[in-house]
Formats: C-alpha cells, structure tokens, sequence
C-alpha cells in the first residue's frame, strides 16, 4: 500500500504519489502522482497512465489498478488535446473519454484528473469545498484560457477559490520562441516578466508565472505550489521536453463521500 504525503519536497523519489499542499477543507481530496510505484518498463518506468505514449495497454491498466485503489471511484479520463473545454467529472463515461482540457464536479467521490509530463495542472477549490476544479495548462491552453473556463464552469465567484500549481517544466528548463511571447504579451502586456532572453528569438518561459498572472486578472489571489521542475527531476517526473518518448502522470482532485 502506498503511503501518502503531504508535499512533494518531503518525498523521496521513489514516493508513488504525493499530496497538494494548500489550505482546503479536509473533506477535499487530492493526489498527485510521479513515475514511481508501477508496472511499466523503460522508457515509461514505471507509473505511466497514458494510453496514447506507446506503452502496452496491459501495463497502463494495471497502473490504473494501482491508482483506482487510492480514490472513491474511477477517474474522470480525458483526451486532452490542449484546448479549453471543460465537462462535468461526474458526466464522463470511463470508457469514452471526452475531447477537453478540464473537468469540475459538485458531485461528492467524482473525480477530476488531468495528465501532464511538462505541462501546467492547476487544482481548484472553492474555500467551503463546495466546488472543485482541476485544468491541462501547457502554452497553449493557458494562452486560450483554459483557467478561465474552467473558474467559468464551476460557476463560483473567483475570490472564493484558490488554486495549486502542479508539477511543470520549470523557469530554467521551457525554451520558447519569440511567437510565444508575442501571443502572451497580446493578451496581457504584464506577461513580459515571465520570459527571459536567451538567445535571438528565443526566451526562456515561466510558466507558473504565466499562470499566477492569469488566475490574479481574475481575481484568484491565493495560489500555492509552483516551484517544481519535470524537466529536471528526472527521478520523479515524467518529462516529454526531456525525453520525447515517456510516460505521463495525474493530477486529481474530487470532493470526499
């Protein structure tokens, strides 16, 4: 059995999963997992959940197994194809994941899960743990606003939510060029701060930043995690910028029974 945690810097790299650290009610349950603590072989060692990387279908449903044990009921899979539809956990049919980006529930024991190896997932929680919520944001869904739908879906004043930054490619680690930032500043001018030169055209991006940015614009204040990098925890996280052929990781979210 898998022991969890209350923050990724207290785990060792070996931990299967770990908590998100953030002042919610106790009746909100979240988890977070790593490459550790499954079946798959290289180069998917060894939580893989993703059924589009490559891995056998044997090996990514015993991951599964292994993650259903630990939450009230099946996930609510998505195809994440980096844009900015958000559906109701609670309506998602395990066996035909829908095209979206994001998912919230009111529903108590559904839950939210979104998939990542680089990119951006954002948790959501109304303060009462009324509402929860939980976004894919790589580049391009967060420049498509992809937080702002999801804070639109779960239908609950943006100064009543807060929100934890997963897992992502670090300020050091996300090269992007200058059509990046050109996108970014178009909508928000502020975003200047968050790409440093490294190169003609070329910038090294923060994406955490990006996020706090947009989530503040709306009037979520209170954010937490943020400070990881996929990229360079090689032991931990599966990173798709660094290696190209990998797993993929979860994070959820859902209200307790």
């Amino acid at each position: 059995m898998w022991k969890p945690i209350t923050s990724a810097k207290d785990s060792p790299a070996d931990t299967a999963w770990h908590s998100a650290s953030w002042p919610v009610p106790e009746h909100i349950g979240t988890l977070i997992t790593t490459r550790a603590g499954g079946v798959s072989p290289a180069p998917y060692a060894s939580l893989n959940l993703g059924t589009h990387v490559g891995d056998a279908a044997a090996n990514v449903a015993a991951n599964r197994a292994l993650l259903r044990q630990q939450l009230p009921a099946e996930p609510a899979w998505l195809e994440q194809v980096h844009g900015t539809v958000v559906v109701d956990a609670a309506s998602v049919d395990a066996g035909q994941p829908p095209a979206a980006d994001a998912s919230f529930s009111r529903t108590p024991g559904a839950v939210c899960c979104i998939m990542t190896a680089d990119c951006l997932p954002v948790l959501l929680s109304d303060r009462a743990g009324t509402v929860v919520g939980a976004a894919h944001a790589g580049w391009r869904g967060l420049l498509g606003g992809v937080i702002e739908a999801t804070v639109g879906a779960m239908n609950e004043p943006a100064a009543n939510l807060v929100a934890w930054l997963g897992p992502a490619i670090g300020p050091d680690a996300f090269e992007v060029g200058a059509e990046v930032r050109t996108a970014f500043m178009a909508h928000d001018d502020q975003a200047i701060a968050a790409f440093d030169p490294i190169a003609d055209d070329k910038y090294l991006a923060d994406i955490y930043l990006l996020a706090r940015q947009r989530l503040a614009a709306i009037g979520i204040t209170e954010v937490y995690g943020g400070d990881e990098c996929t990229v360079i925890d090689r032991d931990r996280y599966f990173s798709y910028r660094r290696d190209g052929v990998t797993g993929r990781m979860a994070s959820l979210i859902w209200i307790k029974p």
